[in-house]
């Protein structure tokens, strides 16, 4: 479904990945792991088109994507949950709902509000509360259902655990899980949250100064010891 070929991106003039190749097939959850700073959210940035790539390239559903907007991408239907869940402050949960709409919309197709509020029941509690009032948990959780209005084919998760309490980070993991049977919805996960990592990957990647520095299976990234050695500075 995704795949990246050599990719190089960064900040001005300084290259933050260094040829990075990695790829996801539908349905997948498919993990990034490594400590701050070594690329990851700006490996993820230049999925979406909120970075350009340098060189190398990027194929989604079997199409070169590496010079498009990222509004384009959106369109394709490849959505971006930011690091910091970056949700509209001042406007209600039910208004920053109806943003995510604009992502991937299709005709004929109506968003499914009653969806997303069966998976985030405290979503439709607070429907008119403005979102710039809530924890963290629910932050995390308004960014995601954010996705689901918008007929998202590949969300692209940037450390949802971020603020968020232990057991609302392993709820979230749940609704990850639940999703991606359920609506076939194909997750990249970018994290560091060992417990989080082990809860819904698929597989995972290792990362560290800008490149891929090994592949995991399921079973190995059940191997706590291992996944640390990734993540300690």
């Amino acid at each position: 479904m995704l795949s990246t070929e050599n990719l190089v991106s960064g900040y001005e003039k300084v290259n933050v990945l260094q040829g990075v190749s990695m790829e996801i097939h539908r349905g997948e959850i498919v993990s990034v792991m490594g400590r701050n700073g070594v690329g990851k959210s700006t490996f993820v940035k230049t999925l979406c088109g909120l970075l350009p790539a340098d060189s190398g390239s990027i194929t989604f559903c079997g199409e070169d994507i590496t010079k498009m907007k990222s509004y384009e991408r959106a369109w394709k239907g490849i959505s971006y949950v930011p690091q910091g869940h970056m949700v509209f402050p001042k406007l209600t949960v039910e208004e920053n709902l109806q943003m995510g709409e604009s992502i991937h919309p299709v005709k004929g197709k109506k968003p499914d509000y009653d969806l997303v509020y069966e998976y985030f029941p405290r979503l439709k509690e607070r429907r008119n509360q403005e979102a710039g009032t809530m924890s963290g948990g629910e932050q995390a959780m308004l960014s995601i259902g954010r996705v689901l209005t918008g007929n998202s084919e590949l969300m692209l998760l940037d450390e949802p655990s971020e603020g968020v309490q232990p057991n609302i980070v392993t709820a979230i993991g749940d609704i990850i899980l639940r999703i991606n049977k359920e609506l076939n919805l194909t997750v990249l996960l970018v994290e560091q949250h060992i417990g989080l990592l082990q809860q819904v990957s698929g597989r995972a990647y290792a990362m560290d100064k800008g490149r891929i520095i090994d592949s995991l299976t399921r079973e190995e990234c059940l191997d706590y010891d291992r996944i640390r050695t990734y993540l300690s500075v």
